[in-house]
């Protein structure tokens, strides 16, 4: 089953001040494209992992990225290479979603174990790896860990992951 990808993240922002003859002002429009076409090479991906999780006040989840996981047409998937992750928290969230690299079999997305980032309410946190990727080792480099920050309420967020079978 092939996969074709294509994420744009787009930028455009003015800053104004106050002169003494005139209001200055800078504007910036950035805008950045990645592709990935069908297969397992630089600037390829073949696999697809999509969810929805909901985690219970202070709950944690760990995604298995050479486990049991699934693509969205039920078919088995293993990753050997991640080229992109992304995750979007939901805006009626009341506390963040920590994204971490769990001290043991963590996926080296951060620098050391246990690095994490926040995802706000209503925020997303897009990484991508473009050429190779990283690689995805099994029982030592495969798990992406998911922690509601707080306790109190649940969080829910969306979760797309790509990359290749080899």
């Amino acid at each position: 089953m092939p996969l074709v990808s294509n994420l744009t993240i787009g930028h455009v922002s003015t800053l104004t001040g106050t002169g003494a003859l005139s209001t200055p002002s800078d504007q910036i429009t950035y805008n950045k494209a990645y592709a990935w076409t069908s297969g397992t090479g630089v600037d390829q991906a073949d696999k697809q992992h999509r969810t929805q999780i909901t985690l219970a006040a202070s709950g944690t989840q760990d995604i298995d990225l050479a486990g049991s996981l699934t693509d969205a047409l039920g078919v088995a998937l293993t990753f050997a290479k991640i080229k992109k992750i992304q995750v979007y928290a939901a805006p009626g969230n009341t506390n963040d979603v920590n994204v971490t690299r769990p001290a043991t079999n963590g996926l080296p997305i951060f620098l050391a174990a246990g690095d994490g980032i926040p995802v706000k309410p209503g925020g997303a946190l897009i990484w991508v790896a473009p050429g190779t990727g990283i690689t995805v080792t099994a029982g030592t480099g495969d798990l992406l860990t998911f922690t509601n920050s707080a306790g109190g309420t649940s969080v829910t967020f969306d979760v797309i992951i790509e990359g290749t079978s080899a």
